[in-house]
């Protein structure tokens, strides 16, 4: 495996410890407090390269940062309702959505591509599949993922076009702004600001901070970086392996079972993404 997907498997197990962290913080946030908040802190450290970066890296990254924004909010949001190991399952139905969506971008389609990306599917239901369905809520996931399927492909298309702080810095601040509006919005006529407060606790803070300036801040630098070097198609099956992460984060700090059929499909999960980098080694 080369650096670029290295790099962007580091991503993907910082991102399978959010799962957790969004649990616990979404037991006292909505999903859009939490994403507003995470992603100020997250501005606030991007901000020198933002303040540099050229126009139309503020273009693509109003484009890129509402794409994830949406995604990021809806799936805090079915959080509330649904474990973690469901959540991550959903959410990783943007791996058979990234190739399936890339034909309306012209993009082809191999069928080694669709074989690994069903199979990186059928390994995240053997793991994450836990019965809990809340109608709302898992819709909300799927259009998160479906929001995000389509960032990986803008992303993609877009990010070799920018130096890569630049163009996670103005996504970021729009991500920032953005989330800042939905908040006020969402909070109009109730007393969530008053009582805002009262409902942060140290826990939570130190996981908004991991939340904004690790997982953020740090990881869509990296993302902007190693994407400039790896398909769409192919970044997709290396964020499979998020829901194999979140199962053992999820097991280890939140107590969630992880069975035999889970290590299984995360086995299965492993398999696809291995199978689709010795394409392109075998190449």
């Amino acid at each position: 495996m080369n650096i670029h997907v290295l790099t962007l498997l580091f991503v993907t197990l910082v991102w399978g410890a959010t799962f957790p962290v969004l649990k616990i913080a979404t037991a006292q946030l909505s999903g859009v407090e939490v994403s507003a908040l995470r992603f100020v802190l997250a501005a606030v450290c991007m901000l020198p390269w933002a303040l540099r970066a050229p126009r139309k890296a503020w273009w693509d990254g109003a484009i890129l940062g509402a794409l994830v924004l949406f995604s990021y909010v809806a799936q805090a949001y079915g959080l509330q309702f649904i474990s973690s190991n469901r959540s991550a399952f959903l959410t990783s139905l943007n791996v058979l959505m990234v190739p399936l969506l890339g034909l309306l971008f012209g993009n082809s389609l191999s069928w080694r591509v669709i074989v690994a990306a069903v199979l990186a599917c059928a390994g995240i239901g053997l793991m994450s599949w836990d019965g809990g369905a809340n109608f709302v809520a898992d819709a909300a996931t799927v259009a998160g993922a479906l929001g995000y399927a389509l960032y990986v492909i803008v992303l993609s298309a877009r990010a070799g076009r920018h130096e890569a702080r630049s163009l996670a810095a103005t996504q970021i601040v729009w991500m920032a702004v953005l989330g800042s509006a939905w908040m006020l919005a969402d909070a109009m006529g109730t007393d969530k600001f008053q009582t805002l407060g009262n409902r942060l606790n140290a826990e939570i803070l130190w996981g908004l901070a991991y939340l904004g300036l690790v997982a953020t801040a740090g990881m869509l630098f990296l993302q902007a970086r190693a994407q400039r070097h790896v398909s769409a198609d192919k970044a997709a099956l290396i964020y499979a392996m998020e829901p194999v992460f979140a199962a053992l984060f999820a097991w280890f700090w939140l107590s969630e079972g992880l069975t035999l059929r889970a290590a299984l499909g995360g086995a299965v999960v492993v398999f696809a993404i291995v199978f689709s980098e010795w394409k392109s080694d075998s190449r």
